[in-house]
């Protein structure tokens, strides 16, 4: 060939040399030993600069169907070639190589027409292309800085051999190393499935969630965000080490919480997994965690929504192959997720089925309604998981509060809730609740300031009949969120228990009373024919008449010759009033209320009767007057 001609070697060189058979079985065995592809490629260079007696081998990479990347060298200007670029139009004798799929060599070469060679001081230049599947995955060129004649048809034949074998190594290794990572994909897609399955705790799953994706693409950082209700929170974080978890964890304040949180919203909107390019500048981790590409995989179940955070890592952005794998082990996180919740909310209701009848056996075993009341005035919050909690019944139309919690305690009290809103809800047979008490329209701001409340739920109590027998309440919940349709469906079930239960016991109270009126009754009329005299018999008949009502105070006036007289007045301790004074007082204040009422029987409270002297003499609240 004439010097600075360019010639193109046929398919098949000459025979083999024993040097050359051996540099071939040492490349083979470099490869059976599980050299990687880089070592391979290193290997490759420096033996085949050693047997062709060249002063450079180079190893180009295709990048795309355009340019050619410098990968490895040894020799002659090693370092300058990692890293250079080659596109398409250049004129380079690897280039043509690549085009033409043969082995070429250049003799005396041609500065202008090879700038690169050179550049590199070539005086020789031979290219060989690595052909695997009918696909130029590389090249190696040869370089001679003193010889202009050095390459020849024997030479181009061995590159061609040697190539070939490069090439088929190179894909027996990449297969491998994707055979093992396949595999390895599947053991930790089943140690995914295995750890899952099975596991009845929402913060389990999402731990072993996190930290198997971690492991499975080699990232440093991966961390999950969970919202139900209200936003997104940081639920799980897997990291390479514990000290780097919490550092991230205590670095997660709100400007990070704001970053993770938007992606995450952005993923569940679109459904599948998307990515984004991040900098450091762009969250608060930046110092430690890599720029790069960072996926957002989306799950959810019925009650939680969610997203997987997988950061960038330093081995490089993430395959489209990789992206679907998260997607996969999203799938499967949100299924065990959702077994979770279901564990949860079934273990949830087993307890609460438990205290429910632990609720009914206690209250169904007091008989005294005044016990009865207090017993569910504790119960309820407790139940519930309020602070506060309170019990009424319908008394003239209107709910009558009798017994309320303060500070866990039973206490009565008497406080009819005023028309409102809450009350026409509460006639109307449904649960009234609210977030905020002092915005209730009709409320009692008083009685909301004197507690003070926040939130409350109130449910009717129904009878049997479906009449409304009273209604109890509870009141700011002890965890300070606000009140949920669990609330809301939990106190329905409580009301329906303590509904059943208290009519149970008012029928039982109502029984005992009309026994003790009977046995009172019957007394009294063997009383009568016994006493002739007067006082006695107004003292017998009013202490008669206070048990058959079970009033805890009594008086009883007789009118002789026009005059009311009062006979008998006793306080709620039923002690009898001798004070005369008092006595004639009281005579003239029913005989005044007798004029101006004009009923058979009056009921009111005893300072609108009677006026606030007797109320606190007597110690009464309510009256009524036959």
């Amino acid at each position: 060939m004439q010097p600075g001609n360019t010639t193109i070697t046929p398919e098949f060189g000459p025979p083999s040399s024993d040097s050359f058979q051996k540099l071939l079985l040492r490349i083979s065995d470099a490869a059976a030993r599980g050299t990687s592809a880089d070592s391979l490629i290193q290997l490759f260079c420096r033996a085949t600069r050693d047997f062709f007696q060249v002063n450079g081998v180079y190893f180009w990479q295709v990048a795309s169907p355009d340019e050619l990347v410098g990968a490895e060298a040894d020799g002659l200007l090693a370092e300058r070639f990692r890293g250079a670029r080659l596109k398409a139009d250049e004129s380079a004798v690897a280039m043509e190589a690549v085009r033409s799929r043969r082995t070429v060599f250049v003799n005396d070469v041609d500065p202008h027409r090879y700038p690169m060679a050179a550049a590199f001081q070539a005086r020789s230049m031979m290219a060989a292309p690595l052909v695997v599947s009918n696909e130029v995955i590389g090249a190696a060129a040869f370089l001679h800085d003193a010889d202009a004649n050095f390459f020849n048809e024997d030479l181009a034949a061995k590159a061609t051999i040697l190539a070939g074998q490069l090439g088929s190594l190179l894909e027996a290794t990449r297969l491998t190393q994707a055979s093992r990572e396949e595999h390895r994909r599947v053991e930790i897609l089943a140690e995914v499935a295995h750890a899952l399955h099975g596991t009845p705790d929402v913060s389990a799953v999402i731990e072993a969630l996190a930290d198997r994706i971690r492991v499975l693409l080699r990232t440093r950082l991966v961390c999950v965000l969970l919202r139900q209700e209200g936003p997104f929170q940081l639920r799980a974080v897997a990291a390479e080490t514990p000290q780097f978890a919490n550092s991230i964890r205590a670095r997660h304040d709100r400007r990070a919480l704001r970053f993770s949180a938007d992606l995450a919203g952005r993923a569940v909107a679109a459904g599948e997994p998307i990515t984004v390019s991040i900098d450091p500048e762009s969250h608060a981790f930046g110092d430690i965690v890599p720029s790069g590409m960072l996926i957002a995989a989306p799950f959810r179940t019925s009650r939680t929504q969610g997203a997987i955070l997988i950061y960038p890592r330093q081995e490089g952005t993430f395959s489209s192959e990789e992206k679907s794998l998260v997607s996969v082990i999203a799938g499967f996180g949100a299924v065990a997720i959702a077994n979770a919740e279901l564990y949860g909310t079934a273990r949830a209701h087993a307890q609460e089925l438990h205290q429910l009848l632990e609720i009914s056996s206690e209250l169904g075993s007091i008989g005294k309604l005044d016990q009865f009341m207090q017993a569910i005035v504790v119960r309820a919050a407790d139940f519930l998981g309020f602070e506060f909690s309170f019990v009424g019944l319908m008394q003239r139309s209107a709910f009558h509060v009798r017994w309320a919690t303060v500070k866990g305690k039973p206490s009565r009290v008497d406080h009819i809730l005023p028309e409102g809103v809450a009350t026409r809800t509460l006639a109307a047979k449904e649960v009234f609740w609210a977030d905020e008490a002092s915005k209730i329209v009709g409320a009692d701001l008083e009685f909301i300031a004197k507690l003070p409340i926040r939130q409350i739920v109130a449910v009717p109590l129904l009878g049997s009949d479906g009449q409304i027998l009273g209604m109890f309440g509870v009141l700011d919940r002890l965890d300070r969120k606000g009140i949920s349709e669990e609330d809301i469906r939990r106190a329905r079930v409580l009301a329906g228990q303590v509904a059943i239960a208290l009519e149970l016991t008012r029928n039982l109270d109502l029984s005992e009373q009309h026994r003790q009126g009977a046995e009172a009754l019957m007394g009294l009329a063997l009383e009568v024919g016994k006493l002739l005299h007067l006082p006695d018999f107004a003292k017998s008949f009013a202490a008669r008449a206070a048990d058959i009502t079970g009033a805890r105070g009594v008086a009883l006036a007789l009118s002789q010759d026009g005059v009311l007289e009062t006979i008998v007045l006793q306080g709620p301790t039923r002690v009898v009033c001798h004070d005369r004074s008092l006595l004639r007082r009281f005579s003239q204040a029913l005989t005044k209320l007798l004029l101006e009422r004009s009923e058979d029987i009056v009921r009111a409270s005893a300072t609108e009767l009677l006026g606030s002297e007797f109320t606190s003499a007597l110690g009464w609240t309510d009256c009524t007057l036959v």
